[in-house]
């Protein structure tokens, strides 16, 4: 996903955003389970109007981590922020991820990238965690049970 956001720099009438951040999923054969990295990346989007946002599944469904990547230096990136969205270190947020982006950074040497930490551990997380199991306390009050 591009997102063209206000920049000062302007070339020939095109923004000029010279870092990118691409966020990457496992993936997955339910587009339900990709269309989450996709609102996230939006979001980010939003909150980072300085940098062009993309998404990418790490396998089994597109973009892949090569098309995001390609579509990183072609709107003019100079820098690239990789961030697995994963809940954990893992050998998919330790090694597949990075050496998948270094394999797709090959062909843009100009494109400078760096893969960032996992989203776990982290106390916004806890607080997120602490938040669905008060939802689920409520549920069970009121009668209600999943099992």
């Amino acid at each position: 996903m591009h997102r063209e956001v206000r920049a000062d720099a302007r070339d020939k009438g095109r923004l000029l955003l010279k870092r990118a951040i691409l966020l990457v999923d496992h993936g997955s054969r339910r587009a339900a389970a990709n269309a989450v990295i996709e609102a996230v990346a939006r979001e980010v989007a939003q909150r980072r109007p300085d940098c062009s946002v993309h998404f990418a599944h790490m396998e089994l469904a597109p973009p892949s981590i090569v098309d995001a990547v390609r579509a990183c230096a072609e709107a003019g990136a100079e820098e690239l922020i990789i961030h697995p969205y994963f809940l954990s270190v893992g050998n998919h947020s330790e090694a597949d991820i990075p050496r998948l982006v270094r394999e797709a950074c090959a062909a843009f040497p100009q494109l400078r990238a760096r893969v960032s930490a996992p989203l776990g551990p982290h106390s916004k997380l806890v607080e997120i965690v602490l938040e669905r199991i008060a939802e689920s306390e409520t549920s069970l009050a009121n009668g209600e049970d999943d099992a």
